[in-house]
């Protein structure tokens, strides 16, 4: 398990976040520019290595009722994979996304090389985006991911 202070210098390393500590010495970590009421990515990291991320937007975690995952046993890579996550799933969609999800469902896949595909589902079929380009459409989204996780890309 990481230390208190080995995950404090692991959350140093995003900018994004501000400090604010809190109760019996445990500190929260905020996403200011988040595009929802949330802003707490890091909630109640205690001294003794415990804490949570939320993750209530991620998929593949397992979170609690508020959408919290328990860090207390996460490695440094996973800690920092989870809360880059975490930041991005927050972080207002540029007006490029936002035009190509309009009222539709969107999921964020990252990929080989950090590339990052947009599938979107609208009009009854799901759409892979890159960057503003049709990559592929599908009539279901299971085909959908599973051309996703063949071509090496995982959701975030």
């Amino acid at each position: 398990m990481l230390s208190f202070d080995q995950k404090l210098e692991i959350i140093a390393e995003f900018p994004e976040l501000t400090r604010k500590d809190v109760s019996l010495g445990r500190v929260n970590f905020q996403y200011e520019d988040s595009a929802y009421d949330k802003k707490n990515i890091v909630y109640h990291l205690h001294p003794n290595g415990n804490g949570f991320v939320y993750a209530g937007h991620l998929h593949g975690y397992d979170t609690d009722e508020r959408g919290l995952v328990n860090i207390r046993d996460y490695t440094a890579d996973e800690l920092r994979e989870l809360i880059r996550a975490s930041i991005h799933s927050l972080s207002p969609k540029t007006d490029r996304e936002q035009a190509l999800i309009g009222e539709g469902r969107e999921q964020r896949w990252k990929g080989p090389d950090n590339q990052t595909l947009l599938l979107v589902h609208e009009d009854e079929l799901w759409y892979v985006y890159a960057g503003l380009n049709l990559e592929s459409a599908f009539e279901t989204e299971e085909e959908a991911i599973a051309y996703l996780k063949e071509e090496g890309f995982e959701r975030v």
